[in-house]
């Protein structure tokens, strides 16, 4: 017997007792919960592992001569596109735009294309103020104006267009140094003779607007800007409205 019971004890696989063999509700209890312990613990630490998290740090900006991209998507229900003029800042120098303007029938459907070359506002013939001979001579004489033929087609071209309805929108993007300063999208505002010559007035101007994007930088995905989707609808007045935004450089 003793070398029987020797022989046995060598076995790698012994058979477990049969009374450890029978199942209960509480062994099952104890089964189910540990599963699903294990389960919440194992989705848990999948999730924390694929999970992306965002970290937000501010410093100083020590670069020099990089320039700052403003985003820009507007749209203008009320005003041609043959008189939105797109002006960076008439003494902005090294400016880069990249703009577009997309004329916009009355039922907001595109009808045209139009770019806009950098600098706008060199196009127009710039006066004298500073010429105290100037002032004195012209303060003597009355004031007449008078235009050539293309800026007379383009005052015609515009009232046609403000009779059909026609909108524009504005979108593309300015290169700007990275100091303080300001844009405008504006009507004719280096001549107020042709704006009178074409609205007869400051209270004919609509200058309802829907601002779909203004953002500053490179874009980053799920950022939302303060004036993104803004709506400044006129009805039967005029008006005028100004934006101001403060930008950290990073």
């Amino acid at each position: 017997m003793g070398l029987k019971q020797t022989i046995r004890s060598l076995d790698v696989f012994p058979r477990t007792e049969e009374h450890l063999l029978q199942k209960t509700q509480s062994g099952a209890l104890v089964s189910v919960v540990g599963l699903v312990i294990m389960a919440t613990l194992f989705i848990h630490e999948l999730t924390y592992y694929l999970t992306t998290y965002t970290v937000h740090e501010m410093s100083v900006d020590l670069k020099r001569g990089e320039t700052l991209p403003i985003h820009i998507n507007m749209t203008f229900p009320s005003l041609p596109c043959d008189d939105a003029i797109d002006l960076s800042g008439k003494h902005e120098v090294d400016l880069d735009t990249n703009i577009w303007k997309l004329r916009l029938n009355s039922h907001g459907h595109i009808i045209g294309t139009k770019y806009l070359s950098d600098l706008v506002e060199k196009q127009h013939t710039t006066r004298n103020h500073d010429d105290k001979e100037h002032h004195d001579d012209s303060a003597k004489k009355p004031h007449k104006f008078s235009f050539d033929k293309d800026a007379e087609n383009m005052i015609n071209k515009v009232k046609k267009a403000l009779e059909n309805g026609e909108g524009c929108r504005v979108y593309g993007v300015l290169d700007v140094q990275r100091v303080a300063g300001n844009f405008h999208i504006s009507v004719h505002a280096l001549n107020i003779y042709v704006a009178q010559m074409i609205f007869g007035g400051a209270k004919h101007v609509n200058v309802s607007h829907m601002i779909h994007d203004l953002s500053f930088g490179p874009k980053y995905p799920g950022l939302h800007n303060p004036l993104d989707d803004t709506v400044r609808i006129l009805r039967d007045t005029s008006g005028t409205f100004k934006y101001y935004i403060k930008g950290a450089c990073r």
